[in-house]
């Protein structure tokens, strides 16, 4: 996907972590005017402003649970990408409120002062971990999109269209699995896993901004998107992970985190009996009706027999020499590799 952002202006809330890197990079190679990034680790902001180093850059020191420092950054913008937010599952399980503050509350400031500003479109990440929710961060997230939907629902004539987009594990990103199992294989260290048996969605942070992308060309008010994807057990990306580095390290097994669950699903079936098939994505459409029901059905809607959740327990299961494929797809795996002198015939 290759849209052109000449002359535009857009802001990326959390902009300083993984996506924010991918976006960027991907965006000042398409005429974009100017990226605003908005952050709180001005020390990340500092690496970030030299690494790159494009002077379409401007960095913005804020919070977004601080609505005028979310106002200061949204002037004159056209493009919100909203990816700032608590994402790590056992901190927000021992610091629920903090994941309300921002992942809710501060998504609201961020919708709020973009209507405010003008913008044109907004689109908010959100996680597998919204649907069913069991765990603190999920909640929350889920929280986020009702808002992000809520908005449509109370301003129909508003100019600035706000939509979500939901996705699984996006690999290498700060934080996620894989570079720890990188970081676990360079120390001689066996992998650590939590449930070798449990399966997650994988993407990479290309697809992943490839997604928000989509959404922002296609997006009515309220809509929210997921991109079809792959599974995997967490015991196959180990194990992929250790014949890629040729490496004889072995699996072992920890024990569930907190709030961990055995799957993740991008879409629950009642979703997607109303959702729209896009090809290699689903758009799902916001409830639309008002407070004032017209209309009192009797019967169940017959048409959520059909559906199943789209689970990574049930979706199309990739095996370990496909998550090994995936994996010589990213371009930090191949780094590693290059560096550490292990499959090299496969990484040129």
């Amino acid at each position: 996907m290759n849209h052109d952002y000449t002359g535009s202006r857009i802001l990326v809330t959390g902009g300083t972590g993984s996506f924010g890197h991918t976006v960027a990079r991907k965006l000042l190679e398409r005429g974009v005017e100017e990226i605003r990034v908005l952050s709180r680790d001005e020390a990340k902001q500092d690496q970030m402003r030299h690494e790159l180093g494009d002077s379409r850059l401007r960095f913005y020191v804020g919070d977004i649970r601080d609505y005028l420092s979310v106002e200061r950054a949204m002037k004159g913008v056209d493009y919100v990408f909203h990816a700032a937010a608590l994402k790590q599952v056992p901190s927000c399980e021992f610091f629920p409120m903090e994941a309300v503050k921002t992942n809710v509350q501060g998504s609201e400031n961020v919708i709020r002062a973009a209507d405010h500003a003008g913008v044109s479109s907004v689109v908010c990440l959100s996680t597998d971990k919204a649907v069913y929710p069991v765990n603190a961060m999920g909640m929350s997230k889920a929280m986020m999109e009702k808002v992000a939907q809520s908005f449509g629902l109370n301003n129909p004539n508003a100019e600035t269209t706000v939509s979500c987009v939901r996705y699984g594990n996006v690999m290498y990103s700060r934080g996620s699995v894989i570079p720890l199992f990188i970081r676990q294989l360079k120390a001689g260290k066996n992998l650590t896993v939590t449930n070798p048996d449990m399966t997650r969605f994988m993407m990479s942070l290309s697809n992943s901004v490839d997604l928000v992308e989509f959404a922002f060309h296609n997006a009515n008010q309220g809509d929210l998107f997921i991109r079809k994807a792959k599974s995997c057990t967490v015991g196959d990306l180990a194990q992929a992970t250790i014949n890629l580095f040729e490496a004889r390290a072995k699996v072992e097994v920890i024990g569930t985190r907190h709030a961990e669950k055995l799957s993740e699903a991008l879409a629950s079936r009642e979703e997607l009996a109303r959702a729209d098939d896009m090809g290699d994505y689903f758009r799902i459409q916001a409830d639309n009706r008002d407070l004032n029901y017209s209309v009192y059905v009797d019967e169940g809607d017959k048409s959520l027999t059909k559906y199943d959740d789209y689970d990574s327990h049930t979706v199309d299961r990739m095996d370990i020499p496909e998550v090994e494929e995936l994996l010589l797809t990213l371009p930090e795996v191949r780094r590693e590799l290059a560096a550490a002198g292990a499959s090299l015939s496969r990484v040129s």
